[in-house]
């Protein structure tokens, strides 16, 4: 395992934790009223947006998992297609999800779906960038020792940092403060927010400091 690598996946995140930083800031100037709490709607599509946008450009041009077969345009239209509608899949199933664990089934759907969005943004559209629409190199990256890059490790920690934020964000919803942030689901999505930056900080450290353990073999 390089440093080189490591610095590269450290740069990686750092640029997508500074694209959130900025979807708080900038649409502020252009934008009037504009803040994450008094216009959490509008936020959570710019920080989708913002976030995928440079998810995507990142892996184009680092290209962390490309494969050494040359593939046709229609294969890549086609597995283009394929992650469009996984996506969109992954936005339905955690729309379900969040319900089921207690978001309101008919008031406040367009709250609880943009939550969704973000949270697949977090987690489904990294695992898209890097693996494809493979559900099996999924499973594969998400169970024990299932890792076979420094990249696949940093996808690891940083799609369980941001649904654990986004649970951890939960708790304060229930109680009494009668705060803004408390409004759903602002307190969650903030969560989530935080645990992925987190997880982009705390992944290319970790893997620094077990450089030494870890080691990736081809399967």
């Amino acid at each position: 395992m390089r440093e080189a690598d490591i610095g590269r996946l450290l740069a990686a995140n750092l640029l997508c934790a500074l694209s959130i930083v900025l979807a708080a800031v900038i649409p502020a100037v252009f934008l009037d009223g504009f803040s994450v709490l008094g216009t959490h709607l509008t936020w959570l599509c710019v920080c989708s947006v913002c976030v995928a946008t440079l998810n995507i450009i990142l892996h184009l041009v680092l290209k962390p998992n490309q494969s050494a077969k040359r593939r046709s345009f229609a294969h890549k239209i086609s597995r283009f297609l394929k992650c469009c509608i996984y996506f969109f899949m992954s936005c339905i199933l955690f729309h379900a999800i969040i319900v089921l664990y207690g978001a309101p089934l008919i008031e406040s759907v367009t709250e609880t779906f943009l939550f969704a969005v973000l949270l697949s943004t977090f987690t489904t559209l990294q695992c898209l960038c890097l693996l494809g629409p493979n559900i099996q190199a999924w499973i594969r990256v998400f169970s024990k020792n299932g890792a076979m890059s420094i990249w696949e490790s940093s996808l690891q920690i940083t799609s369980m940092c941001s649904i654990l934020g986004a649970w951890f964000g939960a708790f304060p919803i229930p109680l009494d403060w009668d705060r803004p942030w408390q409004v759903w689901p602002i307190s969650c999505s903030l969560g989530a927010t935080f645990g992925y930056m987190a997880g982009l900080i705390i992944a290319p450290l970790w893997i620094h400091w077990n450089r030494k353990q870890l080691t990736y073999k081809s399967r």
